[in-house]
């Protein structure tokens, strides 16, 4: 089946002029992206609506709960069980699923669960990321059914990825993404057969177009890639072969005019952030115009280094990235148990991080080194391995290349 540059569609699949994805071919390019503009603002709303409805609804129940006997105290509990299993949930996916299974308030399937979390009422979605990625066999039953909630038929890739990724937060690590992006892959391939070789073939590239969207509208990446780039970056996944030019411009134009949007939180991000950390505690840290020794408390997690004031801080005042950094015993003649966090092979380049000044305004941080003191040489130890452990190279590139050598492998082995 041939691929129509023009709707990244299928030409089998072509809609009718009353498809509700119907693009005329005859709107100019600002007038397509404003259509799609209305009709992801429509999206957006039906969904508030919707939200509004339960909200509603919920409250006529509590409602009716206090007017009634009996019964209505039974459904007034329930309500009030169901509210606090969402918040267990948000605090901790596998506590919250277990509380409202053992309360009969949701049923131990994957189906349900799904349900459960692709309605995402009152759910924090940086939580319902981390259960969707775990890697435990019934976490996966869930991300299945989870995923063949969404429906992709005559979507074009960008289209069904801004889907995906609203419904949930992207985890951090690598293999959770892994998961997930391979079962949007293999569930995008079903409802378009035809348009992709393989499912190999869309993972990649969905990788690819997320990987663009961070590169093209992250402030801290500088080097922008240019549309030529990001052709050369997937020639040869389509089983051995190109993908259209036209194709891979398209796509490319879709992400640099409008990024992904990415959802908040339901709540305090940071207190999920912070609520179960790698490790914490009180370090010094050498810093300032005038280098001087602060006490601070550090929190290590997902693949950040973390400092503030006060342990009742509700915001840290630095943040550093450990991605592509490395850690190292030092000798200072103030202060004992002293390591660093450094940039290897590092010519001058000033670590990538931020901190919070005194008047609230949040700056790059100006380290090329960050030195660092811990109270006993026992926690200056758990702190070098804990952050070692931490400290990673960007794995996604890592990812795509294994899959496109599978995909070259792949195509050798059916050459005669």
């Amino acid at each position: 089946m041939t691929l129509d540059s023009d709707t990244y569609m299928p030409k089998s699949k072509a809609p009718k002029m009353d498809d509700v994805d119907y693009i005329p071919a005859d709107l100019s390019p600002e007038e397509r992206s404003e259509l799609e503009e209305i009709r992801r603002r429509k999206g957006a709303l039906l969904l508030e609506i919707q939200r509004l409805k339960e909200e509603l609804r919920e409250a006529i129940i509590e409602v009716e709960g206090l007017e009634s006997s009996t019964d209505g105290s039974k459904t007034l509990q329930k309500s009030r069980h169901v509210a606090m299993g969402r918040k267990k949930f948000n605090m901790d996916p596998k506590k919250g699923i277990v509380f409202l299974v053992e309360n009969e308030l949701l049923r131990h399937t994957s189906e349900d669960i799904a349900q459960f979390l692709y309605k995402g009422e009152g759910l924090n979605k940086t939580a319902i990321g981390d259960y969707l990625g775990e890697r435990d066999d019934f976490n996966i039953k869930v991300l299945q059914a989870f995923v063949d909630l969404h429906e992709f038929t005559d979507l074009n890739l960008v289209q069904a990825l801004r889907q995906f990724l609203w419904s949930f937060r992207l985890p951090g690590e690598a293999q959770k993404i892994d998961r997930m992006m391979e079962a949007f892959a293999q569930r995008y391939c079903h409802c378009n057969p035809g348009v992709f070789q393989s499912t190999d073939t869309c993972y990649v590239l969905s990788f690819s177009i997320i990987m663009l969207n961070t590169s093209l509208h992250n402030p801290n990446v500088r080097d922008k890639p240019s549309v030529e780039r990001f052709i050369s970056m997937n020639r040869g996944i389509n089983d051995g072969g190109d993908l259209p030019e036209d194709l891979l411009r398209n796509l490319y134009d879709s992400i640099k005019n409008e990024p992904f949007k990415i959802p908040e939180d339901d709540g305090n991000d940071l207190t999920h952030t912070f609520f179960n950390p790698d490790r914490e505690g009180w370090l010094l840290k050498l810093g300032g115009r005038v280098k001087t020794w602060k006490r601070r408390w550090f929190i290590l997690t997902d693949n950040c280094l973390y400092y503030f004031e006060y342990t009742t801080d509700k915001e840290p005042r630095g943040i550093i990235p450990l991605e592509n950094l490395s850690i190292r015993e030092v000798e200072d003649p103030r202060k004992p148990n002293c390591f660093e966090l450094y940039i290897p092979n590092n010519r001058g380049q000033l670590i990538k991080a931020c901190k919070t000044e005194a008047d609230g305004r949040v700056v790059e941080g100006n380290h090329m080194v960050y030195r660092i003191s811990a109270p006993t040489p026992e926690e200056k130890d758990e702190w070098i391995h804990s952050i070692k452990s931490a400290v990673s190279v960007d794995p996604f590139y890592e990812m795509l290349a294994a899959r496109k050598k599978r995909i070259s492998l792949k195509k050798k082995e059916e050459q005669p």
